[in-house]
């Protein structure tokens, strides 16, 4: 649904509780755990990252029993059209000296 192509997610409580990690086998002992088993309650927050992509999303976990019959979850809110590598930034500066102030290197012989 958000897109994402390695995703970590996090509980965005201080301590830095992972539930998912990007690395392979890191967290797969949580896959078949539900959310209260880490705490998770209604209004707990959990910050996803996806080092790919740059892109980082904060969710809000909101408690509901008005979910239509058979439906687990339901994301409400804004969701990126389109996520992606960021665009590299163009490497035409033209540099002289370690510097991009038009400083030219010094011509003098040490006479």
């Amino acid at each position: 649904k958000f897109a994402m192509v390695a995703p970590d997610v996090q509980i965005d409580d201080g301590k830095g509780t992972i539930l998912i990690s990007s690395e392979e086998g890191e967290t797969e002992a949580n896959n078949h755990r539900k959310l209260s088993e880490f705490g998770i309650r209604n209004g707990t927050r959990l910050q996803a990252d996806d080092f790919l992509q740059d892109y980082t999303l904060l969710i809000n976990v909101l408690h509901s029993e008005d979910l239509e019959k058979d439906v687990e979850f339901e994301v409400v809110g804004d969701t990126p059209e389109k996520v992606g590598p960021k665009p590299s930034e163009p490497t035409s500066k033209n540099i002289t000296n370690g510097s991009d102030d038009g400083a030219q290197p010094s011509t003098s012989t040490g006479k």
